[in-house]
């Protein structure tokens, strides 16, 4: 077993606080210390690491190349630590329960508020922390327990005891700006789209999604031309507002736009999963189990409207 060195995770620390103020006296000031115990204390970490992590002159402090490459994983590190110390703290203070939550953008303005509200209604001590990703990104978080559950878009079985649930589907409609010639069709037909660009959301950040917009375009007889690959909705339709194509996106999205573009619902009828909760189901949690109950409900009122 491997014993942890908190002298090494207190030197990070230290690297850090330089590497962001640029000035040993600066970072010791920051850090509530003298500047020679600073200064030494980063001359140790360097001969441990076997590399120099800042160049130091008259005019100031700044980060080696190493330095500067060790940077963005050490400021990773940090939040990491702030994120166990904010959970500890809130364990300490009596709370019942921590819950870490991941959700795409869509997720975060519909379905996770409706969630929190629940939760803070029957489990008023609970500690909710969330987190936005992309879709990719759940199913190796859920396994690794880095998220309790996630809202994400997932159709179909994932396996390895991922678990899901679809809360949420709408039909799909298609973003143009107010000055395109389809912003006056009332309805527009998919196969209309076949030589307009697309702005659509990437395939490395939902892959069945966008694999299954593509396959709805070529059963309607056309390749789809991906101008633009974006991380989100909200991404999606501010490209069509800056008349960098159009997008397939879910109706509801029209609360999302912006003066200059415009929502028209598709003539087919193609309804897509806009929200699912995942769940690692290998992981016992009570209040996973609070969660799914939940989701179950809110599953049901979508195949009663459906």
């Amino acid at each position: 077993m491997t014993t942890i060195d908190f002298r090494l995770i207190r030197q990070l620390w230290m690297f850090l606080a330089v590497a962001e103020e640029q000035h040993f006296g600066r970072a010791a000031q920051r850090l509530n210390m003298s500047q020679p115990p600073l200064t030494e204390q980063i001359q140790v970490l360097e001969q441990s690491l076997k590399m120099s992590l800042f160049e130091r002159s008259r005019r100031g402090t700044k980060l080696s190349p190493a330095g500067a490459a060790i940077l963005p994983a050490v400021r990773q590190f940090a939040e990491q630590v702030e994120r166990l110390e904010r959970v500890v703290r809130e364990v300490a203070a009596g709370q019942s329960g921590v819950l870490q939550v991941g959700a795409i953008t869509s997720a975060m303005l519909d379905t996770v508020p409706e969630l929190q509200h629940e939760l803070r209604r029957q489990y008023p001590h609970l500690t909710v922390f969330v987190r936005e990703i992309d879709s990719v990104e759940a199913i190796p978080a859920l396994e690794a327990g880095e998220l309790d559950v996630a809202f994400v878009r997932l159709d179909g079985p994932v396996g390895n005891g991922i678990e899901s649930i679809p809360l949420a589907e709408d039909r799909l409609a298609v973003a143009v700006p107010r000055d395109h010639p389809l912003a006056e069709l009332s309805r527009v037909r998919l196969r209309s789209l076949a030589d307009v660009p697309l702005v659509m959301s990437a395939r490395q950040v939902s892959p069945a999604y966008f694999d299954f917009l593509t396959a709805i375009c070529r059963s309607n007889g056309f390749a789809p031309r991906v101008l633009h690959e974006v991380r989100s909705v909200t991404s999606q339709i501010a490209y069509v507002g800056c008349g960098q194509g159009v997008a397939l996106v879910p109706a509801s999205m029209r609360k999302l736009a912006s003066e200059n573009v415009v929502i028209r619902p598709l003539k087919e009828r193609v309804m897509v999963v806009t929200a699912a909760l995942a769940w690692n189901a290998n992981r016992h949690n009570p209040m996973v189990d609070a969660v799914v109950s939940w989701a179950n409900g809110v599953a049901g009122k979508v195949r009663t409207k459906g």
